[in-house]
């Protein structure tokens, strides 16, 4: 098998070049073409049809995202977003990129070599391995309306039952999985913990967005948080790891700094494992896409503690490596498609 051919849309030439120069470094990456703008991009995509494209979110002429919702629908492809702190990469995700990179906002050179050294070469990887279902069947093209939920939404309301807990774990294309899946739960459902992996910043822009557009309440994690029905919350990107405590018969959020768990943190492992100690047969715990294996042996404590189990199916997953490495291994009691997860879920919970 060959190396990835990347094209590189950026618009500064140093920083385009100093891109060029490191990706090719990497055994299993070549840059076969550039571009500084997204008429070239183009013109670079019909020549050189590359395996996978990173885009500059800000650019001259037509921005990336701008770019990304043109090109998207008639040559979709794998796309990785590259982007200063701002909420437009959840715009990409949901116009159909694959995952996003944050920009180096310092010129600490450490900073700098581990973002093209590191973390650009790892997501250019992964998006080589992406599908595309989003394209075919878009998630957020548009919000749930109130007639969408009411075919996910039980008729029968649950009843209150704080003892009740759900966790969920993603990674790549998560972003969007999640977004579907939280837009299928009402007020009712029990208090949820979620670690997605991504960047320190953007987890409290995505909690604000999710908090617009969902019937429950969604913030980002603070430590000491006390996990309320109707509510969930999403672990803070960083160098910290999000645990669930029960203390005094309350479920609340520990947050500590502590080294990288599967490559991440925070880590769903850690969220899981802590669940199926805190909560035991009382949770239900949900894995999406995303590669690797980060949180399959966390939710295999979970089920062996009693808890239910549901994992995202290879067909709607953009990629499945998470949910995949977890069913083998006998952590996943339910497969269902991320259409289905939020009714699946219900049906569940109304068993507990």
């Amino acid at each position: 098998m060959g190396r990835i051919r990347v094209l590189v849309v950026e618009d500064s030439l140093m920083f385009r070049e100093l891109l060029v120069k490191n990706l090719n470094e990497h055994p299993e990456i070549e840059v076969v073409a550039t571009a500084k703008d997204a008429f070239e991009a183009r013109d670079a995509i019909i020549e050189y049809k590359p395996d996978v494209m990173t885009l500059d979110i800000e650019m001259p002429k037509m921005s990336g995202l701008d770019f990304l919702k043109k090109l998207m629908p008639q040559y979709p492809m794998p796309v990785v977003m590259i982007s200063a702190l701002s909420d437009k990469v959840f715009d990409a995700m949901q116009a159909g990129a694959v995952d996003f990179v944050e920009k180096p906002t310092t010129s600490s050179r450490e900073e700098i070599q581990e973002f093209i050294q590191v973390h650009l070469p790892e997501k250019i990887m992964i998006a080589s391995k992406a599908k595309l279902p989003h394209l075919k069947n878009p998630l957020s093209k548009r919000i749930i309306t109130d007639e969408d939920r009411e075919k996910i939404l039980p008729k029968k309301k649950l009843s209150s039952k704080d003892d009740l807990i759900i966790a969920i774990g993603a990674s790549t294309g998560g972003t969007e999985a999640t977004t579907h899946l939280l837009q299928g739960f009402d007020k009712d459902v029990p208090g949820i913990v979620i670690v997605q992996h991504m960047p320190k910043g953007f987890t409290q822009m995505y909690a604000n967005r999710l908090n617009q557009i969902c019937r429950i309440d969604v913030k980002e994690a603070k430590a000491g948080d006390i996990v309320m029905p109707g509510t969930a919350y999403i672990a803070p990107g960083g160098d910290s790891h999000m645990e669930l405590v029960k203390v005094n018969g309350t479920y609340q959020i520990s947050i500590k700094k502590a080294p990288k768990v599967n490559g991440h943190c925070p880590s769903v492992e850690v969220l899981f494992r802590s669940v199926a100690k805190a909560a035991k047969d009382k949770a239900i715990g949900i894995i999406l896409t995303g590669m690797g294996g980060d949180g399959a042996e966390g939710l295999l404590e979970m089920r062996k503690a009693g808890a239910r189990t549901i994992g995202q199916d290879e067909k709607s997953c953009v990629v499945y490596g998470m949910p995949k490495v977890a069913y083998e291994i006998g952590a996943v009691e339910y497969q269902e498609t991320i259409m289905d997860i939020s009714k699946k879920t219900y049906q569940l919970l109304h068993k507990m």
